[in-house]
């Protein structure tokens, strides 16, 4: 009779142990989902503020100029990039998880 009561408390004290790191796990994992969706959201604002700017130096030359410049036009050519780059990642369809 003394083995089946050990044997069930240290059952018991087992289960409650991983329920609690089950309970833990479960909010860390949700605190990451959070951060995630928060750092898309960042990402994504970031983009459209990038592609907006780029678009509004584009309208202001009109003629080219400051593209064939040397400093500005590298400016010109690296945002460009960026946004390029940016809306290939954005742009692109989304890969399913399975």
């Amino acid at each position: 009779m003394i083995p089946f009561i050990i044997l069930s408390v240290l059952f018991l004290g087992t289960t409650a142990y991983f329920a609690y790191r089950a309970f833990v796990l479960a909010g860390v994992l949700a605190d990451q989902e959070e951060y995630y969706e928060t750092v898309s959201q960042t990402n994504e604002y970031m983009f459209m503020r990038i592609r907006q700017t780029h678009e509004a130096m584009q309208r202001i030359d009109r003629l080219g100029a400051f593209e064939k410049d040397d400093e500005t036009g590298s400016t010109f050519e690296l945002l460009k990039q960026v946004v390029d780059e940016l809306k290939e990642e954005f742009d692109a369809p989304e890969e399913k998880e399975e």
